[in-house]
């Protein structure tokens, strides 16, 4: 049964992905905080499905430590959920990606409607000046960042090295970070076709201010609290 629910889960996953990159290119013309608002449906619509088709839930903590201004929101990265979820939780927000990303048919078209900061991940101070540039231009028009300091999505009970360029945004721009953990791979990983049932658990810290610090001790400080926390809710 679990095969079952994540064939017609991938299967109701991909219409929508394609219906909602058609409506994305639609609305182009539209501002773009819009065009977020617009495409989050998506988000609401899949996990919608993930929680009635494949049992999947979500507990939330936290949930007071949202902030009602924008913000840039640091996260644990381990699957595709968690690029959803923040989505519904969160005021409207872009994304820092690779580039390579945009050129996916449909998903790619839908993801470059919402003005991502899409970098070359190669590219080392070059790709840290944009994220600071464009980062700091989204976040005056009122869109939240999000980053995945990681860089890349990991296995449960992984844990790989932050990268600083958030940090850099953060203390540049003068704008707090929202670190956010979660234990999204334990039912839906990297790579993995089956998704099993169960209750996400996403825990949202206090926000972390940025004004008058270093980025490395901004860095430090949001991998502490999110790694601590992910040994409470993922023990390896």
């Amino acid at each position: 049964m679990i095969f079952l629910r994540s064939l017609l889960f991938s299967i109701l996953m991909s219409l929508a992905t394609v219906i909602v990159s058609l409506i994305a290119i639609m609305i182009l013309p539209f501002p773009v905080i819009f065009r977020i608002k617009v495409i989050r449906v998506y988000s609401l619509v899949v996990i919608f499905i993930l929680k009635h088709l494949c049992h999947i839930n979500v507990s939330v903590e936290g949930i007071e430590n949202i902030p009602k201004n924008t913000s840039i929101i640091f996260s644990k990265h381990q699957s595709t959920w968690e690029t959803l979820a923040l989505q519904i939780y969160f005021p409207p927000q872009t994304f820092v990606i690779k580039r390579q990303l945009l050129l996916v048919p449909f998903f790619g078209w839908g993801l470059s409607a919402m003005k991502p900061i899409a970098i070359n991940r190669g590219a080392g101070r070059s790709a840290i000046n944009q994220i600071v540039k464009q980062g700091i231009e989204r976040l005056k028009n009122g869109i939240c960042i999000v980053i995945f300091p990681e860089g890349t999505r990991g296995q449960p009970g992984q844990k790989m090295k932050y990268k600083v360029g958030g940090a850099i945004l953060a203390v540049e721009s003068g704008y707090p970070i929202v670190p956010v953990a979660h234990n999204a791979g334990s039912f839906w990983s990297k790579g993995q076709f089956l998704k099993k049932p169960g209750t996400i658990t996403m825990v949202i810290g206090p926000t972390i201010k940025t004004e008058g610090k270093k980025a490395e001790d901004v860095m430090s400080e949001s991998e502490t609290w999110i790694e601590s926390e992910m040994k409470r809710i993922q023990p390896e």
